[in-house]
């Protein structure tokens, strides 16, 4: 990378933080999608149930400190911008409040570890958009995909240990390790990656980070399931649910289960509702030992892994990854890593 860069800017997905911001947030999420009310109306009972607040916010200001005090110990002379794709602040206020503190190039690191649509490149229009809504707005250059980053997995690892800790002493031996990610449309899942790289990148960079935190935590055999899903039914989204599969792990005669959602950064509302609540209480009707992974955002080898990815620029280090299935994402003012590469399904021919 060539020339000066003079600031980081952390690139988030958004969440609202006082119930009246819980509606207008999920309507900025499903814009152009056409999403029933009640849909909405279903999804914002999840947010209220916490008190129309997602953690995500906080946990990103956290991160941002952490990150902050990662540089000072480095001698890294950047400060971190916090920008939202959904929700204040929004990626267009904080473009345009770089813009106005002389920031001329910055890197953008983006929460989410991963190829495809929602993973990467909805991030790179994310970039674009907030450039050209903003007169003299600097250079943006996105971090690369890092869900292989040692670091992260070290991370993840630590946690299915510490999970494994809080099962029953008589059930540790016997638990199913389970990992979750977000699940999406099978379609977007196939265009997932440049062309030439035959598709499926999404679930397949999912399946190799559980692939390296199983071998990591001595799990020999290990399931990589999906959560989330918002789909209309008639669409096909990646699957197994978690909690249909905890119902079959229970039917084969499973007693205890750790779930990673090795597919999220932090504690999402996802992570919360739909682990934490809805997978829990399944495991707990059904009779079995349930234990919840934690994710790696508080972990200070998150900003570590941070300030080596921002390094790889600055320095010119050598990218750390543990894997072998591919990794990109590391485009310029919103350009795409390949033509076609994780194209919309609904902007497809």
């Amino acid at each position: 990378m060539t020339g000066t860069v003079d600031a980081l800017l952390l690139l988030s997905f958004g969440g609202p933080e006082r119930p009246e911001d819980v509606m207008p947030f999920l309507e900025n999420v499903t814009r152009g999608r056409g999403v029933p009310r009640e849909r909405l109306d279903e999804v914002a009972q999840h947010y209220l149930h916490f008190g129309g607040v997602s953690p995500i916010n906080a946990l990103n200001r956290e991160l941002i400190a952490a990150i902050e005090a990662e540089f000072t110990a480095r001698a890294v002379d950047l400060p971190v911008y916090f920008g939202n794709r959904n929700w204040h602040p929004m990626i267009e206020e904080t473009v345009a409040t770089m813009r106005a503190d002389g920031i001329g190039h910055a890197l953008v690191f983006p929460t989410s570890a991963w190829g495809g649509y929602s993973g990467c490149r909805q991030y790179d229009e994310d970039i674009e958009r907030a450039r050209a809504a903003v007169e003299g707005a600097p250079e943006l250059t996105k971090l690369r995909q890092y869900f292989d980053h040692p670091l992260l997995i070290d991370s993840f690892a630590d946690a299915v240990r510490a999970a494994v800790r809080e099962l029953p002493a008589d059930a540790r031996d016997r638990a199913r390790l389970v990992f979750t990610a977000h699940s999406v449309p099978v379609a977007a899942d196939v265009a997932a990656g440049p062309p030439a790289d035959g598709g499926h990148l999404y679930s397949r960079q999912v399946a190799e980070a559980a692939r390296l935190c199983a071998a990591a935590t001595g799990f020999d055999d290990f399931d990589v399931v999906w959560q989330s899903r918002s789909g209309p039914p008639q669409v096909p989204w990646l699957d197994p649910d978690i909690v249909d599969h905890l119902e079959a792990l229970s039917g084969k005669g499973v007693e205890a289960v750790v779930v990673c959602p090795v597919g999220f950064v932090s504690d999402h509302l996802e992570v919360v509702w739909d682990l934490d609540n809805e997978a829990a209480e399944k495991a707990a009707g059904l009779g079995m030992a349930f234990a919840r992974a934690a994710t790696p955002g508080p972990d200070p080898r998150f900003a570590e892994m941070v300030a080596e990815l921002v390094g790889e620029h600055l320095d010119g280090n050598e990218p750390r990854r543990s894997g072998t299935v591919p990794g990109y994402g590391c485009t310029r003012n919103g350009a795409i890593c390949a033509p076609g590469c994780c194209e919309p399904v609904r902007r497809r021919k």
